[in-house]
């Protein structure tokens, strides 16, 4: 991830977020997963939270394969 530039890690978050449906104001939530991507990522807590972790989750995963570096763990599950 260290030779992928702002502007590009920014479009691709932009895109994923615009795939997934989550809302341009929570894109920063997204980029500290996107900086860890095989770190502890949270799980969904089942509390009805906005936005959910599993979204944000889904978006920073989509996000990686836009990038060309997809998450190698598992996702959290809720």
């Amino acid at each position: 991830m260290s030779d992928v530039s702002e502007a590009e890690l920014n479009d691709a978050v932009h895109r994923a977020s615009e795939e997934l449906r989550l809302a341009s104001y929570y894109e920063a939530c997204v980029r500290p997963l996107v900086r860890n991507p095989e770190g502890h990522w949270p799980r969904c807590c089942g509390g009805g939270c906005e936005p959910c972790a599993q979204l944000l989750n889904r978006v920073a995963a989509r996000t990686l394969e836009l990038l060309g570096t997809p998450r190698v763990s598992p996702l959290p599950e809720a």
